[in-house]
């Protein structure tokens, strides 16, 4: 153990290169001051930007040099003598490595965030596991309370790792955060009760401990301010907090100092333990009462920042539980920069609320007064059965069943729905097969624009093409655009949708024009020995409800497509033939 001498070596000179830097500091500059007594680089403070400190920034470091100078006085006191068994020892020297690691926070600072909080949840696991086992706390009760206290403050340490680790967290919000400062600050209301009841502590000791009570206080108080006030460049607030930061580093090195195991107190009588167990309670149970905030407080469970609101489901696919969840992510959505149905301000359960509401509107006007009285930034817009369904699946149900879906039946619906729209429809020429052929529904945009493409799809200009051929279709006002290697079918109707046959041959089939409205024949080139028809994807709206086969059937060279139209009671009726030609003519067979 190092001689009371030699301490006394380092705490003269430290204090004093503390107070002699700080008076070299004015005559060398602002910045030099803020080095010498927040043992910092200026730039950490924004010095530069700010062009140099003013009057009260330089006086509050001025004040701070000094309040430091008087506390590391008090830190740098040599260990009392006495003996320490195993566990003493351990604590003594943990809590010495706090005291550096607290000491040293501009080095610190500089790690990576991770490594610090992964350093911070292991020392004082290790503390507070100690501290219940080397305070004498004499009651039972007690020591659990602090068990259960302790546990909660680690909590946040942990939760602090798990965010760095983007993993999931143990929770979020502000009321979650304001749990875990109070922890701490019970976290030493009950260390300094503990070391009260154990005696060895002295009386200057607990009072550093309930003065960093009152310094936690105002640290919580200015966290919710430190935006603010470091925005509007006051920094004479953020000096002097640092400064009684120190005041918890006191606590902990006369703890680590104070702990020979001389002199045990003997046991408090019955009804002072009563007592004392009662003020435990209190100080236990009264701050997570008063922590219970009341229903209309804004929970904020989910907002549109949610990395959960990302994923959309099926009604179908959640548990009744998860519903209100879905909901409260639609309504809270900034998704493609449009304003939320409802404000941040709002609880969850009024936004439920006013969902329910909304489900139960007669129309867009009273859903618009009830968004209005809400607050919300597009009142006028309304809401969608498909965001509602999710809180009155009762109501939108009867009038949209199919929201009700799960992913798995609405895939099967779909597929139903393709099938039964392609066996409607029929081949036109049955007695004149193709090589290859096919028959389906060909599903077009809803107000039936553009129309349907035979092209080459491995083409490398096949978009320039199809492009190309678009522009045709409308230049020409006919029904054909013809482009290289894509061409354009339009229609005659205005319709979703149309029955295609398509057939390839060898050689050109007869022209059999007799019962169709109009037959055009254009060239096309194939490239890659591919033409076909986009078939309708997985999710897509547009395409062959069918596999269509490749018309390419001589491979890569020139063709002739033939498209033939008519309009009956089965609706609008395609039919494509496609045989190899090397004439380059337009030819209308009928119209």
């Amino acid at each position: 153990m190092l001689s009371d001498g030699f301490w006394r070596i380092i705490r003269i000179g430290l204090v004093g290169l503390i107070l002699a830097a700080a008076v070299a500091g004015l005559a060398l500059g602002d910045a030099w001051l803020w080095v010498a007594v927040e043992w910092s680089p200026p730039a950490y403070a924004g010095f530069y930007e700010r062009g140099g400190f003013d009057t009260l920034t330089t006086g509050a470091l001025l004040v701070a040099a000094l309040v430091k100078a008087a506390l590391l006085w008090l830190i740098l006191r040599a260990p009392a003598p006495g003996p320490l068994d195993r566990r003493e020892k351990a604590l003594r020297r943990l809590l010495y490595l706090a005291v550096a690691y607290a000491m040293l926070w501009y080095p610190i600072a500089l790690l990576p965030d991770v490594v610090d909080a992964a350093f911070q949840l292991a020392l004082w696991t290790a503390i507070y596991v100690l501290y219940l086992l080397v305070i004498r706390w004499r009651s039972r009760m007690l020591r659990v309370a602090a068990a259960v206290i302790f546990a909660v403050d680690l909590a946040g340490t942990a939760n602090e790792l798990l965010d760095e680790l983007d993993l999931p967290e143990f929770g979020s919000g502000e009321i979650f955060v304001l749990v875990l400062l109070l922890s701490g600050v019970t976290a030493i209301i009950i260390t300094v009760v503990g070391q009260r009841r154990d005696g060895r502590w002295s009386r200057g000791t607990q009072a550093a401990g309930w003065l960093s009570v009152g310094v936690y206080v105002l640290a919580i108080a200015f966290s919710f301010l430190f935006v603010r006030i470091f925005s509007d460049g006051n920094l004479a607030m953020l000096v002097m907090m640092d400064a009684l930061g120190l005041v918890s580093t006191v606590c902990l090195a006369a703890t680590a100092r104070e702990m020979p195991t001389e002199n045990r107190p003997v046991d408090l009588p019955p009804a002072r333990r009563r007592v004392l167990r009662v003020a435990v309670a209190a100080v236990v149970v009264l701050p997570i009462i008063a922590l219970i905030p009341p229903e209309r407080t804004a929970h904020l469970t989910y907002t549109g920042w949610s990395m959960d609101c990302y994923d959309r489901p099926s009604f179908g696919d959640l548990k009744p539980a998860e519903r209100d969840a879905a909901f409260l992510c639609r309504a809270r959505s900034t998704e493609a920069g449009v304003a939320p149905m409802f404000p941040d301000s709002l609880a969850d359960q009024e936004v439920l609320a006013y969902g329910r509401a909304l489900c139960r509107a007669k129309d867009r006007d009273e859903q618009e007064a009830i968004l209005t009285r809400a607050g919300s930034a597009r009142p006028a817009s309304g809401a969608d059965p498909w965001d509602l369904v999710y809180v009155c699946p009762e109501i939108v149900g009867a009038t949209h069943p199919e929201l009700l879906r799960s992913s798995r039946e609405t895939k099967e619906a779909n597929a139903a729905y393709i099938a039964e729209q392609n066996a409607r429809c029929r081949d036109p020429w049955p007695r004149k097969k193709g090589v290859v052929q096919a028959t389906a529904n060909y599903f077009l945009f809803v107000d039936g624009d553009h129309g349907y493409l035979v092209h080459d799809p491995r083409d490398e200009a096949a978009d320039k093409a199809a492009e190309q051929a678009i522009d045709k279709l409308y230049d020409d006002r006919a029904l054909v655009g013809v482009a290289g290697s894509a061409v354009l079918v339009g229609h005659l109707e205005d319709v979703s949708d149309v029955c295609l046959t398509v057939k390839a041959f060898r050689t050109a089939p007869p022209r059999r024009t007799a019962g169709w409205d109009q037959v055009t024949e254009v060239p096309i080139v194939s490239r890659s020995g591919r033409l076909t028809v986009p078939e309708k994807g997985e999710g897509g709206d547009v395409g062959a409800g069918a596999p269509m086969p490749n018309l390419a059937i001589r491979g890569k060279g020139r063709y002739r497509l033939r498209v033939y139209v008519r309009v009956g009671d089965a609706g609008e009726e395609h039919l494509v033939v496609v045989f190899p030609g090397t004439s380059r003519k337009r030819l209308k067979l009928k119209q």
